[in-house]
């Protein structure tokens, strides 16, 4: 009996290679990102540029798969170019601005992530590079703080309106404090400290839990936790198992009720 010749192998296609365009007016860091990227073979860097409006020609031109962004640059800056990248491809900002109105500003302009130099290393930049084209934020320290800043704000804002919403249920015109007064001064029966804040301290939970409490409170998933804060959503899933079990509660919502002072 001959033997049957062995049916040929095909060996697929290695993936495209991730397309980065690098925007900064810093010809040293534009270089040295494009080394950096360009040196693993799964990325490549299709351009550069110095400004905003070279930014958006290069976008345009090259349609990449993601755009690194600086914020400060002669003629059209970061913040202005933002709107119109993001309509071509995720923009994760990568900067030495950390001021706070700055990475809010960003955040609402559609940026996909906010890094700041120097808070990151070489392996995080990769990783959040290949995550931000996924939809995958990534937020260094100074960022995040900036990031939780908002979302408390706005956590506060939803629960000012909860209880004006529960303590008006007819909608009849009520007199409600200035914007100066506190949480406390409208429902005296809600758990408050001396400071006028939830008394969270009675939860002792770790400064890791607190963290992931407050992105628990502000709406974000466990993807997005993991991603804010640099772990695993396996990590996330134990950091919240635990702080279910330090707030007596069985959900999201019953935990967050009761971190923001409402349950």
């Amino acid at each position: 009996m001959r033997d049957e010749p062995l049916p040929a192998t095909t060996t697929p296609d290695p993936p495209e290679p991730l397309r980065v365009v690098v925007a900064d007016d810093n010809p040293v860091v534009r270089a040295g990102l494009t080394a950096l990227l360009s040196g693993r073979p799964d990325i490549t860097v299709v351009a550069e540029a110095a400004d905003g409006r070279a930014a958006c020609e290069a976008a345009r031109r090259h349609r990449p798969d993601v755009v690194l962004l600086d914020v400060r640059m002669p003629g059209v800056d970061g913040i202005s170019a933002l709107p119109y990248l993001v309509g071509i491809a995720p923009v994760m900002m990568l900067t030495y601005s950390r001021e706070s109105d700055i990475i809010q500003e960003a955040l609402r302009r559609g940026a996909g992530g906010y890094l700041v130099h120097g808070e990151f290393t070489a392996e995080q930049l990769v990783t959040a590079v290949r995550d931000v084209r996924l939809g995958r934020a990534h937020f260094t320290p100074a960022a995040a703080g900036a990031l939780l800043e908002q979302l408390r704000g706005t956590a506060e804002a939803n629960a000012t309106a909860h209880v004006r919403n529960a303590s008006n249920p007819r909608g009849k015109a009520a007199r409600w404090p200035s914007s100066t007064q506190n949480l406390s001064q409208l429902q005296p029966s809600m758990a408050q400290s001396s400071s006028g804040t939830p008394d969270r301290s009675r939860f002792q939970l770790s400064a890791r839990e607190v963290e992931i409490m407050d992105l628990i409170a502000s709406g974000m998933n466990n993807q997005q936790i993991a991603g804010t804060c640099f772990i695993s959503e396996k990590t996330v899933k134990n950091h919240i198992n635990r702080i279910f079990a330090k707030l007596h509660s069985t959900s999201r919502s019953e935990a967050t009720a009761k971190w923001l002072g409402l349950g």
